[in-house]
C-alpha cells in the first residue's frame, strides 16, 4: 500500500515555473511505476508524465513534452514534477500516483493504470 501526498502547486505568471514535489510513504517508489496527472474544471483526468521503477524510462503528454520533466529521488522517496514555460492551458489539479512497475511498460500514460492516488495540489497559470 502507497500514500502520495503532493505539495508545491501555486499560482503563476504565463512562462514561469513550479516544481511539484510528491512525498511517498508505505512502499519504496523504486518499485513502483509512478506518475503526474492533471484534471482541469470540466475536463477529464489527463496524463502528465510517467517515469518507470528506478528512473529507467520516462515518458510524456504531447502538450508537456520540451516543457515539463518527471524525476524521482529515491532516498527520499519523492516524485518530483518540474514545470517550466507554463500556460493558462496547464492550470488544473495535478495529482501523484503509484502503479505495479509492469504498468510501465503496458499503459505508463493512462488513468486506469493506476492504483494509488494523492489527493493534489492546485497550479494555477494565468
Amino acid at each position: 500500500h502507497v500514500q502520495l501526498v503532493e505539495s508545491g502547486g501555486g499560482s503563476v505568471q504565463a512562462g514561469g515555473s513550479l516544481r511539484l514535489s510528491c512525498q511517498a510513504s508505505g512502499d519504496n517508489i523504486r518499485r513502483q511505476c509512478m506518475g503526474w496527472f492533471r484534471q482541469a474544471p470540466g475536463k477529464e483526468r489527463e496524463a502528465v508524465a510517467a517515469i518507470s521503477i528506478s528512473g529507467g524510462s520516462a515518458y510524456y503528454a504531447n502538450s508537456v513534452r520540451g516543457r515539463f520533466t518527471i524525476s524521482q529521488d529515491n532516498a527520499e522517496n519523492t516524485l518530483y514534477l518540474q514545470m517550466n514555460t507554463l500556460n493558462p492551458e496547464d492550470t488544473a489539479m495535478y495529482y501523484c500516483a503509484a502503479a505495479p512497475p509492469y504498468r510501465c511498460y503496458t499503459g505508463p500514460l493512462l488513468t486506469n493504470s493506476y492504483t494509488y492516488w494523492g489527493r493534489g495540489t492546485q497550479v494555477t497559470v494565468s
